[in-house]
C-alpha cells in the first residue's frame, strides 16, 4: 500500500486506514482480528480508534491483539479524546482535566506507553481553547503521544487552533484534522480542506462511504445487517438518505457498471484520491467488507468519470452536522 506524509510532518502513514467504531459490539473479536490481519498484511498501518467508541470497547479490542496479531511497531495508532459515546448521544468535554484522564485510559486498555496520534474528538465552546490545546502540549511533553491534531473542526476553528499553536514556538504543532468527507458531504471542501492545505495539515476523512450509501446497499430499503438497522449507528446513515444523495449513488452506481467496479469500489478511489487527502477511514463491520476496501488500492478512476462525480455531488451535504 503507498504510504503519504501527514501534511507537513514527518509522520508517514497508508493511504488507507482502518477505522474501529464498532468493533467489540458489530464487529467481534474474531472479525477484528481477521481486519487487522488482512490490513497489515496488505501494507496497511494507520489505525484510528477513540476513547468515545464504545465507550472503550474498541480501544480494549484493538489492545487484545496488539502484540499477539500485530506488533505495536507496525501501526500507526490515532485515538481521540472529547466525545463519549453513549445511549442518548455524544456529550463533549475537552477540558485538560478530562483530555488528559481519557488519555491515560486510552493507553491502558491499548497496553502501549504511547498512541503516535492523538487528536481532539470534536470542538466545544465549555471550555476555553488554549486549555484544550494545552493539554495535546502536555501530552506530547510526557511521552503519551508523539503527535497531535484536531477532530470535527470547522475552519475557522482550524485556523485558529493552529495559529495558537504557531504563535508559541514551545507549542505542539497540530499536524493532521479528521472530518466527515465523501460524495455526499462535500462540505469541508468549502473552508476546510483550504485551510488545511494553507496550514500543511494532513486530511483523514471519516465515514468516506457516507455511513455505507454509497455502497448502493440502502437502493431498495435497509438490510438487516447494516448499519441502519443498528441503533447507534442508525443516525449515522439517515442523515444521506435523501433525494439529492440518491442521485449521487445511482450516479456512482452506473460509473461502477461501466467500470466493472464495485460502488465502494469508485466511491472510495474518489475520495482517496482528492488533493489533500491524507487518508480516509474505512470502517468495516466484517473482514470480507474490509478486503472489498483493500482491492482499491491499484485502482485508479479515469479523469472523466472522476470530473462526473464531481459535478453530480457538487454541494452535496448530509442533513445534520452530527460529529463522530
Amino acid at each position: 500500500m503507498q504510504q503519504r506524509r501527514v501534511g507537513h510532518s514527518g509522520l508517514v502513514v497508508s493511504r488507507l486506514g482502518l477505522g474501529t467504531w464498532g468493533w467489540g459490539q458489530r464487529t467481534d473479536e474474531h472479525e477484528a482480528r481477521e481486519q487487522l490481519s488482512a490490513f497489515v498484511t496488505a501494507g496497511g498501518s494507520l489505525v484510528d480508534t477513540a476513547a468515545g467508541y464504545g465507550p472503550g470497547i474498541a480501544e480494549e479490542l484493538l489492545g487484545s491483539l496488539i502484540g499477539t496479531t500485530v506488533a505495536r511497531d507496525e501501526l500507526v495508532i490515532t485515538t481521540k479524546a472529547g466525545l463519549t459515546e453513549t445511549p442518548h448521544g455524544w456529550p463533549c468535554d475537552v477540558s485538560r482535566r478530562a483530555m488528559l484522564g481519557s488519555l491515560e485510559g486510552s493507553l491502558r486498555r491499548l497496553g502501549t506507553d504511547h498512541v503516535d496520534l492523538w487528536l481532539v474528538h470534536d470542538w466545544s465552546d465549555a471550555a476555553p481553547l488554549e486549555e484544550t490545546l494545552g493539554a495535546l502540549d502536555a501530552a506530547v511533553r510526557s511521552g503519551m503521544t508523539r503527535y497531535v491534531g484536531i477532530s470535527n473542526y470547522c475552519g475557522w476553528q482550524t485556523g485558529q487552533a493552529v495559529t495558537w499553536q504557531r504563535a508559541h514556538p514551545d507549542r505542539a504543532p497540530l499536524v493532521g484534522t479528521q472530518v466527515s468527507y465523501s460524495l455526499v458531504d462535500r462540505r469541508i471542501e468549502e473552508e476546510v480542506l483550504p485551510a488545511a492545505e494553507a496550514l500543511g495539515l494532513g486530511v483523514f476523512p471519516w465515514s468516506p462511504l457516507g455511513g455505507g450509501v454509497l455502497t448502493g446497499k440502502y437502493r431498495r430499503g435497509t438490510p438487516a445487517d447494516s448499519r441502519a438497522a443498528w441503533d447507534p449507528m442508525a443516525e449515522s446513515v439517515e442523515r444521506f438518505l435523501d433525494g439529492d444523495s440518491a442521485r449521487v449513488v445511482e450516479a456512482v452506481s452506473r460509473a461502477a457498471d461501466g467500470l466493472g467496479w464495485s460502488p465502494l469500489q469508485v466511491a472510495l478511489t474518489w475520495v482517496r484520491d482528492r488533493d489533500g487527502v491524507t487518508a480516509p477511514i474505512v470502517g468495516a463491520r466484517t473482514a470480507a467488507q474490509l478486503a472489498e476496501a483493500l482491492s482499491t488500492e491499484d485502482l485508479v478512476l479515469p479523469p472523466e468519470i472522476a470530473d462526473a462525480l464531481t459535478d453530480v455531488s457538487a454541494g452535496a451535504r448530509p442533513s445534520d452536522t452530527r460529529s463522530v
